[in-house]
């Protein structure tokens, strides 16, 4: 049985579960995202509440109990699962991950739900910062060369300006960093790198033109 949604956030040992139970409590939480249902199919999605084992997703095509999910959202990257239920203007789902995940995920959800609260700056190690050469290209995996614009950088990922939009998920080179698709907006697409860098002027120097 699913837990209970909570008023206010909780601190991270109570995102995990307790000795001798499963479940999860969920926070209250505001993040934006697409997902992409069984049949490849994407829609824009808002979270409202999550634990590292569920979520309540704001969705406007709610799929069907035991749909396999794949959501891609903002400040926690790949998420997978399946349709729990079917609710009011979108769905529950359940989250499959390791408990490796779910414990980086227990951390990400509690800083998420009380940084407004408290009023807690950005996460330094995921600043973003628009870089000093901004023009790029990205590359797919059959070849396909495109010029982009780099909008802004982090040592996650990047957002860019682009006249094509790949799929969620597929994978791309920008400049000479391996990267994903993460997120589609009006005039380009958000990634993700393949392994976070440790400095920004190092994802500068991976991100020019070859």
């Amino acid at each position: 049985m699913l837990s209970d949604d909570i008023s206010a956030p909780r601190p991270i040992a109570s995102l995990h579960a307790g000795a001798g139970d499963r479940r999860f409590q969920r926070v209250n939480v505001s993040i934006l995202g697409r997902y992409m249902l069984a049949d490849r199919r994407e829609f824009p999605c808002q979270v409202l509440s999550m634990s590292p084992g569920d979520a309540v997703v704001i969705a406007p095509v709610p799929g069907i109990v035991g749909e396999r999910i794949i959501a891609y959202l903002d400040h926690l990257g790949r998420v997978e699962g399946t349709i729990l239920s079917q609710v009011d203007g979108g769905f529950i789902m359940d989250i499959a991950a390791s408990s490796r995940k779910r414990d980086k995920m227990a951390a990400q959800l509690t800083w998420l739900a009380n940084k407004d609260i408290l009023n807690l700056p950005e996460d330094r190690r995921h600043e973003r910062v628009v870089p000093d050469i901004r023009h790029s290209t990205v590359v797919l995996d059959d070849g396909r060369r495109y010029n982009c614009k780099i909008i802004d950088i982090s040592l996650s990922g990047a957002a860019v300006e682009l006249d094509v939009r790949p799929a969620m998920g597929t994978p791309i080179t920008l400049g000479r960093m391996r990267a994903r698709v993460v997120r589609h907006f009006q005039n380009g697409v958000a990634v993700e790198f393949a392994a976070a860098q440790e400095m920004l002027t190092v994802v500068q120097q991976n991100l020019r033109m070859n």
